[in-house]
């Protein structure tokens, strides 16, 4: 249960930190999202605020474990999706690594929520 709440710590500042520039609306990431994935401009506030929205779910987690299962189940809607369209544009693992970790993470975070006996 502790190594799930460190977990989910880990995963609450990786995706406020992703989210930051969604939800600033950074030129360049706008352009990314339009350019390589072929995206609406939309989308990139969309993720922001669902990866932002999925970081205070995972934050607050510790209170209990449904919020670590919404936390999760947003993490891996918003992640698989990035996961897919990097491998579309053509980057290959490299390129969606980071979103593969997180995506793993979340996905472990999910799985003890079911597994713990409490």
């Amino acid at each position: 249960m502790i190594l799930r709440y460190a977990t989910n710590l880990k995963l609450a500042k990786e995706l406020y930190n992703a989210s930051k520039p969604k939800l600033q609306g950074d030129q360049g990431m706008v352009d990314t999202f339009t350019n390589t994935f072929g995206l609406p401009a939309s989308t990139v506030k969309l993720a922001g605020g669902v990866e932002a929205t999925a970081a205070a779910l995972f934050a607050a987690s510790f209170l209990n474990k449904n919020i670590s299962r919404l936390g999760s189940l947003a993490t891996i809607s918003v992640l698989s999706v990035a996961a897919y369209k990097h491998f579309e544009a053509g980057h290959g693992k490299k390129g969606a690594q980071h979103a593969l970790d997180l995506l793993g993470l979340a996905t472990l975070s999910l799985l003890d929520t079911f597994s713990s006996k409490r």
